[in-house]
């Protein structure tokens, strides 16, 4: 989460200026208004021009989900359309996956880059956090990146070339289950860095996760399910638990805590594992 030109973390980062954000206990608290400060959260999508409320954790988890949905149907009607008008597979999930970095704000593509780097390329918790802080990527940093790129657009256009509209429910979901689930960082590990944007937002209560979870699960079924099945939406979940249980793990041993990198990152590593089942489970081949 950082304000850009990059200077803290980049996993999780209001869209509003400093000038614009108010107190925590200005506007309203109720679903929309969540709905509203998820969507400046987390994605470039046009608000509006009114005060940004200042980002709580607690309440951009449970509109988290619905917020993905909005983030999606742009990326999701390019994959569809681009292959209804005679593109190639391959290249309409390129589109469509430009489209999804674009919406996003290149959020979660920065944060899995800065976290491959600072985990990896450090042999000391300081050293992995002053790397993490540090706009330039390295080896890891990019493979990660491209790795990442790679494995949605060669998923997406094995599925579209049979069935585009089950690929693109399957993204969705895979989508919404990663974002979802990466936030189990911010609710289980304190913050890195007393300092940082992450801990700026606030604490995550694992109630207010789990509604989160659950909303997001209950999408999954819906825009999923139809292209796969109960036990394919149920495996995804599944690959998202593990994946981000395993990375918690990693983050404790390496750095103790979580930044706002280090959560955007597990999303975005969440949404590979879900998209790996639903692929396996997909009805489309």
């Amino acid at each position: 989460m950082q304000l850009t030109p990059k200077a803290e973390d980049n996993g999780i980062r209001p869209q509003a200026d400093t000038d614009k954000i108010a107190g925590p206990n200005h506007g309203g608290m109720g679903l929309l208004d969540d709905l509203l400060m998820a969507l400046r959260f987390f994605s470039r999508l046009p608000t509006g021009d009114g005060t940004h409320a200042r980002p709580e954790l607690g309440r951009i988890a449970m509109a988290l989900p619905f917020a993905a949905v909005l983030m999606g149907i742009i990326p999701m009607f390019l994959l569809v359309a681009g292959i209804w008008l005679g593109l190639p597979p391959y290249f309409a999930a390129t589109l469509a996956c430009a489209a999804m970095v674009l919406v996003g704000g290149g959020m979660m593509e920065d944060a899995i880059a800065d976290a491959a780097d600072g985990l990896f390329g450090g042999w000391t918790p300081a050293r992995r956090l002053e790397i993490l802080k540090d706009s330039r990527h390295g080896t890891y940093g990019v493979a990660a990146l491209c790795l990442f790129l790679a494995l949605r657009i060669t998923a997406l256009g094995s599925v579209a070339a049979v069935n585009p509209l089950a690929a693109a429910g399957l993204w969705l979901a895979a989508n919404i289950g990663g974002r979802s689930g990466g936030l189990w960082v911010a609710a289980a590990l304190p913050p890195a860095r007393p300092d940082g944007a992450a801990a700026a937002a606030g604490p995550l209560p694992k109630s207010r996760f789990f509604i989160g979870a659950g909303f997001a699960l209950l999408i999954m079924v819906i825009v999923g399910g139809p292209a796969t099945s109960l036990v394919g939406v149920g495996s995804a979940a599944v690959a998202i638990a593990l994946t981000v249980l395993g990375w918690v793990a990693l983050c404790r041993r390496l750095v103790g805590g979580q930044t706002g990198d280090l959560i955007g990152a597990a999303g975005a590593l969440g949404e590979v594992a879900a998209l790996t089942a639903l692929v396996i489970f997909s009805v489309a081949p």
